[in-house]
């Protein structure tokens, strides 16, 4: 079988196209979840500015203690209301699947972490979000999520 230098250089195309393609999910994959690590440790250095730097204008959130699906405001009237009453002191993630497609991205992830309560007792507690973003101009940022503590 003979090949010509034109199917030679398509199918050496078609190759380094499949191979830039597997990186650069790789890379996003690692993107998303740098952001879904900056947005942790943004609550609990008590980073008050996070929700208007990582959440899109249209995001809408659903944790498991809320009645519905919050807006950006809403999500950030409830985390000033709730950082009065606790303060995350410790957490640790643990990545599940992240799946990237194109400018959308799906984080799956488990979590445990530690909130000191205004009288002083700490409850660690578990639990699993979901986290939807987008790729915008300044880089991931959320538009919706669902989870929170496991009962």
């Amino acid at each position: 079988m003979k090949i010509t230098t034109k199917i030679m250089f398509a199918l050496l195309g078609a190759c380094l196209a499949s191979t830039v393609t597997a990186q650069d999910s790789v890379d996003d994959a690692a993107d998303v979840w740098a952001t879904v690590e900056a947005q942790w440790d943004a609550e609990e250095k008590g980073d008050k500015k996070w929700i208007g730097r990582m959440l899109t204008d249209d995001f809408a959130g659903w944790s498991k203690n809320s009645p519905a699906p919050r807006d950006k405001a809403s999500t950030e009237m409830w985390d000033r209301y709730t950082d009065q009453q606790a303060k995350l002191t410790a957490h640790e993630l643990y990545p599940l699947a992240i799946v990237v497609n194109g400018d959308m991205a799906v984080a799956h992830y488990t979590y445990t972490n530690a909130y000191e309560q205004k009288d002083d007792e700490v409850e660690i507690t578990n639990g699993r979000y979901t986290d939807v973003l987008i790729r915008t101009e300044d880089g991931w940022k959320f538009i919706a999520w669902h989870g929170g503590d496991d009962e």
